[in-house]
């Protein structure tokens, strides 16, 4: 299956590409996007920036009234019913490193750029309108995220998740 394009901007503050690979975050990111187009069977576009707890912190309580760093936000582009404003752009996802690598050591997970990828692929769900008020919803989310990141990792072409 021929993938649709996916457009990726993929931006890491400066002092913050250490202790994780660069190339192999970037990589996850655009196959996961890529992954999502070949889905919904168009193009499709997203930003992802990788920041400290600071920045995190105010975006965080400026946008959702919660005043402390969070390991990721999504700002979706498409929300509510599609219509004439809805052209592929699915928004940005801001994911702090600071709390990632935290959370990576207290997981036990495989190091910072899985965490990294992990928590890209929850913000991805969230511009292609997933949530997860209900255990249901999330079971629904997490399953769209373990194919979103099973995507990233394959070599080659990508699949449809």
């Amino acid at each position: 299956m021929i993938a649709a394009a996916a457009a990726v901007d993929v931006a890491i503050d400066r002092g913050l590409g250490v202790g994780f690979d660069r190339a192999a975050l970037r990589r996850c990111v655009r196959r996961m996007v890529a992954a999502a187009a070949a889905t919904e069977g168009r193009p499709l576009e997203a930003a992802f920036r990788y920041t400290d707890d600071a920045v995190i912190h105010a975006l965080n309580r400026d946008y959702r009234g919660k005043d402390k760093p969070t390991d990721v936000l999504a700002f979706a582009q498409r929300e509510g019913p599609a219509g004439a404003t809805d052209l592929g752009v699915l928004g940005d996802v801001i994911v702090s490193v600071d709390t990632a690598r935290r959370q990576a050591k207290r997981r036990g997970v495989a190091g910072l750029t899985h965490e990294l990828c992990f928590l890209s692929a929850h913000g991805l769900c969230h511009l292609l309108g997933y949530d997860h008020p209900t255990a249901r919803a999330e079971k629904v989310m997490n399953a769209r995220m373990a194919a979103l990141l099973a995507a990233a990792a394959a070599p080659g072409r990508v699949r449809a998740a």
